[in-house]
């Protein structure tokens, strides 16, 4: 007897035999099932939990409850249960948009969660496209600083000489000069926050110094104590403030409009209108949306915006809006602002419709599937669709372009040991590329085609950092860099089980040094499982 509860059930021969799908309860067999854990009977259901669980923890910590690593309103409910939950968050969404209440950070802290388990956090130099990410120069352990002075009883703001003790991307773990070896008084700090400057800066602004009360005793003659410890020391560029702001001007002004993915049919685009820039993020509005809730984020240098015109240019889908004419205000992004692709000769060899490929699936990017090029279009770009998971007509076929690096050869799985995902309902597992071409007489794309540059990224397995959760690009996480394949990162959400990990490029613009939510004014959501504990214990 099947009972629907999510069990796996087995043959008398002991084989793995039937499964319940946890979204939809559809009970299918096992080995059809999707994913390495057969938790799901298809892509669509796996992302739908995904993006629920994930939306539900989210709205615990929202209505103040402390989130459960997967949330609990959508486990192992009937489907009307979960449709339920989700229309409930959708609802307390709503009403979040009107207070434009966030969700609470209260609790964490990088440094903390830095120090406390001796993290170490990916350099600001990795992320070109963020704020100072080319210009960082040689900031390092040991360069001096001049910062307010906490440990001070007098009225006024005063500031004392401190050395960076460690770095965390874009914050600085500090140490008041005269505390030697004595961490007792040490602070994180954000490098580009306005209270750092470089040494130098107080005489200039006849600002005093005053050496901490703590430390006062130690020396009668300060002034010859910072000499001897300063000279030879370094000291932040003295123009550094001005770099950090210059390097906060982003060209993409509210009310530009621009073409952009449509996230219900990733086959095609829409128009969108510039409504807010955060740090070089965006918030699109589609424009018609009345309400102008219908949004999508994404950062400035996205793949996935384009300038009006684009895709009558290359001949990619497009849904033309009933809107016939601007808004007042509304104007075209100029297309130089745009992220350019390399130019790519279509003469000679190049991609043909029906070959086969791996590409991450955008649906789902913890994993990289088997793919086929459906249509070739102008410019280097690409239709692409996932093999047994396509709709009759190509609905869900998704546009790269030749250069991207989420697509790979046949067989870049195999050599690199990661689980290639075969085609739903394809049965004659482990799947083999040979038997496969050649079941379905088609090629492999020409491997030479394919991008092979591998940048001196930076990166290593460990390394902290925030992250965009892609399936939800409004959210910007506490992230960690679990694998490293090239120029391939896969990215793992601390607190999150596996499964939501997701597979981005190292250049990726939606990858932030730790402190750019701080630096930018953006909500940064915690690990799930440490908010918890921390308001717990808090």
């Amino acid at each position: 007897i099947i009972k629907n509860n999510g069990q796996v059930y087995t043959y008398p021969d002991g084989k793995s035999g039937m499964a319940t799908c946890e979204m939809c309860g559809m009970v299918g067999v096992r080995d059809a099932f999707y994913s390495k854990t057969k938790r799901f009977c298809s892509v669509s259901c796996s992302r739908s939990y995904s993006s629920n669980s994930k939306k539900a923890s989210i709205l615990a910590r929202l209505q103040g409850k402390p989130p459960t690593k997967k949330a609990k309103v959508l486990q192992k409910h009937p489907l009307v249960a979960k449709l339920a939950a989700y229309a409930q968050y959708q609802a307390t969404l709503q009403n979040q948009a009107k207070t434009k209440a966030a969700v609470s950070m209260e609790g964490f802290s990088w440094g903390n969660y830095i120090n406390s388990n001796s993290f170490i956090a990916a350099p600001v130099t990795c992320f070109k496209h963020a704020p100072m990410g080319t210009c960082w120069g040689d900031i390092s352990e040991n360069v001096r600083v001049e910062v307010p002075n906490t440990d001070c009883s007098l009225p006024t703001k005063v500031f004392w000489i401190a050395g960076i003790v460690k770095l965390a991307g874009y914050n600085a773990l500090l140490r008041y000069e005269g505390f030697e070896n004595d961490p007792g008084l040490d602070f994180w700090c954000n490098v580009c926050g306005s209270d750092i400057h470089p040494v130098g800066w107080c005489a200039a602004s006849g600002k005093p110094l005053v050496p901490p009360r703590t430390i006062q005793h130690k020396y009668t003659n300060w002034k010859a104590f910072l000499v001897k410890r300063l000279t030879g020391a370094k000291t932040l560029p003295p123009d550094f403030s001005q770099k950090v702001s210059e390097s906060m001007q982003y060209p993409f002004k509210p009310c530009m409009r621009v073409e952009v993915v449509d996230k219900r049919h990733l086959c095609r685009t829409r128009v969108a209108v510039v409504e807010s820039v955060i740090g070089g993020r965006l918030r699109l509005v589609y424009e018609e949306s009345e309400d102008r809730t219908d949004d999508f984020w994404c950062h400035m240098h996205s793949p996935l915006i384009h300038h009006i015109g684009w895709s009558r240019s290359i001949g990619h889908r497009f849904k033309r809006s009933d809107i016939t004419k601007k808004q007042d205000g509304h104007f075209d992004t100029p297309p130089h602002l745009f992220a350019k692709v390399k130019e790519v000769d279509q003469s000679g060899e190049w991609f043909k419709e029906g070959m086969k490929l791996e590409a991450i699936d955008p649906l789902n990017l913890s994993t990289i599937c088997v793919a086929t090029i459906r249509k070739v279009l102008a410019d280097g770009f690409l239709m692409i669709g996932i093999d047994g998971s396509e709709a009759a007509d190509g609905s869900d076929w998704f546009c790269y372009h030749a250069t991207s690096p989420s697509i790979f050869p046949v067989g870049f799985c195999e050599i690199n040991m990661i689980e290639l995902t075969p085609p739903r309902g394809y049965t004659k597992l482990p799947f083999k590329w040979f038997d496969y071409l050649r079941e379905t007489g088609s090629i492999a794309a020409p491997v030479k085609l394919f991008n092979k540059d591998v940048p001196n990224h930076g990166f290593r397995v460990g390394m902290k950092l925030e992250a965009v959760d892609l399936m939800e690009p409004r959210l910007i996480c506490v992230a960690t860099v679990t694998r490293i394949i090239h120029r391939l990162l896969r990215i793992h959400f601390d607190g999150w089980e596996e499964e939501y990990d997701q597979w981005v490029d190292c250049e990726s613009p939606d990858l932030y040094p730790v402190g750019w939510c701080q630096l930018t004014g953006y909500q940064l959501q915690p690990p799930a499982s440490q908010s918890s504990r921390e308001s717990q214990s808090g």
